[in-house]
């Protein structure tokens, strides 16, 4: 399951209104998002990028074999989505299933958002049909994905002049929530500090920062610091570089095209500092190979099912 996207300009108000519970956004707000991806090169490749995933996640967990694993995919947001993912699931006869959410940190606002849906659509669907579903609620911390995160801020630091990579900064990221999450004991933000601690200790840092990006537009406070403001201050602390591991994403979509390539190289621009961010995972075959251990770990583990 991952979180969808919009599929061309025309389809941004439609895909807004859906992010916002069906409240259909301002004509400025409607404006400044198709600007960003317009600025973008109106670009809109998470659902090809997801597909891609998708596909290699079933050669690999099938090792070349005809049967076996079937991957199925769900949107939370466009088309296909979550429910339709269940149904061909139905069609096909599955009677044992595993949801995993590609975001590698559980928060009930997200994760929890995502397992929500898929268990009402396996409902909605049931007429007989009652799968056995269990979900992977997290996976921040499994050693292939920290290697695979290891290896990019490697390369990250490569792309670096000398005189940069001497004083350069490593900054995790990943998108805000609310944060009243904080309060009610919700693992994210902690998550995303075991994530950074991880990959600090594999690469030897003497320390990790965290950073929070891409809050939404709504009046209640979210999680900080916010990204642009810890680029503005690592400059005024004497930082030469710094190199932003958006480690909350795992596909190249509009909060890393836009808001870091953009919007954040703007800011390290502004503040004279230099700027890199790690590549995107995407459907690099090591990142796969750490989705299919993910799966089968979980499935070696015989965490109860629903449905």
């Amino acid at each position: 399951m991952a979180y969808g996207t919009a599929s061309g300009p025309e389809d941004i108000e439609r895909y807004y209104t859906d992010i916002r519970g069906g409240r259909t956004p301002s004509a400025e707000l409607i404006a400044e998002l198709a600007g960003r991806y317009a600025a973008i090169g109106n670009s809109f490749p998470l659902l090809e990028i997801t597909r891609r995933q998708a596909g290699a996640l079933e050669r690999e967990l099938n090792g070349g074999r005809p049967d076996g694993f079937r991957v199925y995919l769900g949107m939370k947001h466009s088309a296909p989505s979550i429910a339709e993912g269940v149904a061909l699931m139905r069609a096909d006869g599955i009677e044992r299933a595993v949801g995993l959410v590609l975001a590698p940190h559980y928060s009930r606002l997200s994760v929890g958002g995502y397992i929500d849906r898929a268990k009402a659509a396996v409902e909605t669907e049931a007429n007989g049909w009652a799968p056995s579903f269990s979900f992977v609620r997290s996976w921040h911390d499994h050693p292939l994905f920290i290697e695979v995160l290891a290896g990019r801020i490697r390369h990250a630091l490569e792309r670096l002049d000398p005189a940069e990579r001497e004083l350069a900064a490593i900054v995790f990221s990943a998108h805000s929530l609310p944060a009243r999450i904080a309060e009610e004991g919700d693992p994210y933000p902690e998550q995303l500090r075991e994530t950074a601690h991880l990959v600090g200790v594999s690469l030897g840092l003497d320390e990790t920062l965290i950073a929070w990006q891409s809050a939404g537009r709504t009046p209640e406070p979210w999680l900080g610091p916010d990204l642009s403001n810890v680029i503005s201050e690592l400059a005024a602390a004497g930082r030469s570089a710094v190199v932003v591991c958006a480690c909350g994403f795992v596909a190249d979509h509009l909060e890393i095209l836009y808001d870091l390539d953009i919007e954040a190289a703007r800011v390290a621009r502004d503040s004279g500092i230099g700027f890199v961010r790690t590549e995107s995972m995407n459907d690099d075959p090591a990142f796969i190979v750490a989705l299919a251990a993910v799966v089968r770990e979980h499935l070696a583990a015989g965490v109860p099912t629903v449905g």
